[in-house]
């Protein structure tokens, strides 16, 4: 079960390569004229990244560089584009070009650490991430994803505290919740983890990767009908298919098998997932077995 900005279970995009335009790509001049980005301008940029019309907001930030624009602001908002589009490389270079006027430098260094981690450069993005914070204790973002890479070090105390501040920071984004949520999940503290998937449900009820999540502790504490409960037709053999790896994980492999053959039946294709869990079910199983075998 994954959710957003984690390896594997914190599972982070590769990173993608683009080419783009001359107007994007040119540093601010020294003696460039004082224009600056109306707020009118960036409004309209941000609604459309919002509806995820990047096409237009490409086009308008294209269109304010063009007429000589140099203020800090279009850097930002186009670094933020390209995050939201995946474009990691380009949108760190764009935020490291915004971190030169002292308007947009810490909203900057958020930016660029955050685009670092989705590229996959956790080392570089530990350093900027520090930096970020060190700029602006409110980023609730780069603490959220600190907490993100000490959940990957099994760092338990500094995760914890990190969530903890991004959600001082940001008055409790569901985002947050959900990942300290996993974070509890992956320490074995399942009642706690179910707790903070709640509370993320509740202020974002559409959150895909905090009901997912909450699904997965359900059927870890052996709750396998309401882990599978209520999902649409369509989901129901993922839903078996996570109900019966957490089930594997268990040690319940007789539940596991039922719920992975009952995943593979369910999906009208070959389900090639299920059907690795089910060999490694099947794996775990017979090693059990001969281990108990082999007792005196």
């Amino acid at each position: 079960m994954s959710r957003p900005g984690r390896v594997s279970a914190l599972a982070v995009a590769a990173a993608l390569s683009f080419m783009i335009s001359e107007a994007s790509a040119r540093p601010p001049r020294a003696d460039a004229a004082p224009h600056v980005a109306t707020d009118d301008l960036l409004k309209r940029v941000q609604q459309a990244m919002e509806e995820q019309r990047f096409v237009d907001a490409s086009r308008w930030l294209d269109e304010a560089m063009l007429t000589g624009a140099q203020d800090p602001k279009l850097w930002l908002a186009r670094g933020e584009l390209d995050l939201k589009r995946g474009r990691f490389v380009s949108a760190a270079e764009n935020f490291r070009l915004a971190q030169a006027s002292s308007i947009t430098r810490a909203a900057a260094l958020e930016g660029e650490a955050i685009a670092l981690l989705s590229a996959g450069q956790t080392q570089q993005a530990f350093s900027a991430l520090q930096s970020a914070v060190a700029e602006n204790p409110m980023a609730w973002r780069a603490w959220n994803a600190l907490g993100s890479l000490h959940d990957q070090r099994q760092q338990w105390q500094e995760a914890q505290s990190a969530y903890d501040k991004a959600l001082t920071a940001s008055d409790n984004a569901a985002i947050v919740l959900n990942n300290r949520g996993y974070s509890l999940l992956l320490q074995g503290q399942r009642e706690a983890a179910i707790r903070d998937f709640i509370a993320a449900l509740k202020k974002q009820p559409t959150m895909v990767c905090a009901r997912g999540n909450l699904r997965l502790a359900l059927a870890l504490g052996g709750d396998y009908e309401r882990a599978i409960a209520g999902g649409s037709p369509k989901d129901q053999a993922a839903l078996l298919n996570n109900a019966g790896f957490a089930a594997t994980m268990r040690g319940d492999f007789d539940k596991a098998t039922e719920l992975l053959n009952s995943a593979l039946r369910t999906r009208s294709s070959y389900y090639d997932r299920a059907a690795e869990n089910l060999k490694f079910t099947s794996r775990l199983a017979a090693e059990q077995g001969s281990a108990i075998d082999a007792q005196p």
